[in-house]
Parts: C-alpha cells; sequence; structure tokens
C-alpha cells in the first residue's frame, strides 16, 4: 500500500531525475567528445572535467538524498520495520562496496582520467571488488541508493534508485566499455572506471 504523494512530493522527484540527466549526460558527452577527439585532451582538460563532473555528481547525489528525505513515508509495507532494517543494511553494503571500489581504482580511475589521457593506466583493475565483479561500482556499488529509499519508506526515491542505475548503466555500456574495449581487447575482464 502506498501513500498518495504531494505535489512539492512529485516536484521533487522530477527535479531528481533532472539531476541524473543532468550528471549522466554531461559525463557521457564529455567523455564520448573525450574518446573521439584527441584534440580535446590533456591534463587541463581532465582537470576541467573533473571539476565539473564532481559538481553534477555531487548535485545528483543530494537531489536524491532530499527526495527520499522529502518523501518518507510513502511506501507503506506491511513489516515497515524490517524493510527499514533491510535498508539500513542495503545502504551500508553499497557504500562499503562503492568506497572499497573507488580506493581500487584511485582518484584518476574514479573519474575517468584515461578518457583524456590514455597512456595513463597500464593495464585493467582486477584488485578490491573487481577481483568478484565485473563493475562493482554502477552494480552492487548502487545498493545504497535502494537502501536508502526502503530505509526512509520513499516510494519515489525507489524509482529514483532504478532510474539513477539505469541511466549509469547505459553510459557504461555507450560509451565506457567501446573505450575499454578498444584500450584493452574486446570483451576483457576487467574493473573499469566507476
Amino acid at each position: 500500500m502506498t501513500v498518495a504523494l504531494p505535489p512539492w512530493g512529485l516536484a521533487a522527484l522530477g527535479y531528481a531525475l533532472l539531476s541524473r540527466l543532468g550528471y549522466v549526460g554531461y559525463v557521457w558527452h564529455a567523455l564520448a567528445k573525450a574518446d573521439r577527439d584527441p584534440s580535446g585532451r590533456g591534463g587541463g582538460a581532465f582537470v576541467r572535467f573533473r571539476r565539473r563532473a564532481a559538481l553534477v555528481m555531487y548535485h545528483d547525489g543530494l537531489s536524491f538524498v532530499a527526495l527520499c528525505v522529502l518523501t518518507r513515508g510513502t511506501l507503506d509495507l506491511p513489516i515497515p520495520a524490517a524493510w527499514r532494517l533491510a535498508g539500513g543494511v542495503l545502504t551500508l553494503v553499497g557504500v562499503a562496496v562503492k568506497l572499497w571500489a573507488a580506493r581500487a581504482l584511485g582518484a584518476d580511475g574514479y573519474y575517468w582520467r584515461d578518457f583524456f589521457e590514455p597512456g595513463i593506466r597500464t593495464g585493467v583493475v582486477v584488485a578490491g571488488p573487481y577481483r568478484w565483479f565485473k563493475n562493482p561500482m554502477y552494480t552492487v556499488g548502487y545498493l545504497q541508493t535502494y537502501g536508502a529509499a526502503l530505509a526512509l519508506g520513499s516510494l519515489p526515491g525507489l524509482v529514483a534508485a532504478a532510474f539513477d542505475q539505469a541511466a549509469i548503466l547505459a553510459l557504461y555500456r555507450s560509451v565506457e566499455r567501446p573505450h575499454y574495449d578498444r584500450l584493452y581487447g574486446a570483451g576483457a575482464a576487467m574493473g573499469s572506471p566507476p
């Protein structure tokens, strides 16, 4: 059973979805451009990209958290205490895996530096969670979004979590994976940036 969503809840959902589109859209465009146009590469281009990417990434994360807080209690589950506890556990697991993966990649990998300086990384990452998962950052590392939505009982948060993960996986399949296939060989088992 769900609780009716007030107009400000719909506005918060719309804002969170638009924020995700802005984040993924900017990164998609910048990485695709860097990948196909060598003249737009180099350390200076990477520094500018990283600064902008961090800004839209953090904004996107804050808009998701705000959505979950503003729409808490809109998901009325028959066993709320158990779902909230499960949400807390999912959040902890997702954050731990994302931090572990980010540490294995390093700051350069986390921010896609090899799109701007292709020789910066000499091989695939097989450390940390990349030993067991092809892409822990975009798969298991997204558990915290679902967990936060469940812990706060936010139906729009669950919708946004699914949308966020689908959008980042589309970026991965359309831009990142082809780039890494060219660098390391098609179908190479690898840990890919974020």
